[in-house]
């Protein structure tokens, strides 16, 4: 079994570049006001989801380990 993510946007950080959906399309999705919000707030782990986070040109995107919270990204320091 693998690993479990939440997935959350800062709706307040997002700024609707859409280039989570292009890295992630199954895991992320603008909604009408071209803001990102997660298809599923929990998730497997997703390579392209990590991505989708990664380049984020506003790090609006986090993730975290289901249960227990650990970050996943970004990662803490």
């Amino acid at each position: 079994m693998g690993d479990r993510w939440h997935v959350e946007v800062d709706r307040g950080l997002c700024v609707g570049s859409g280039l989570c959906v292009h890295h992630a399309p199954g895991g992320f999705a603008l909604d009408a006001s071209r803001r990102s919000r997660p298809r599923s707030p929990g998730t497997d782990a997703d390579e392209a989801v990590l991505a989708a986070a990664e380049g984020c040109p506003v790090e609006a995107i986090t993730i975290t380990l289901l249960p227990g919270g650990e970050a996943v990204f970004p990662p803490e320091e």
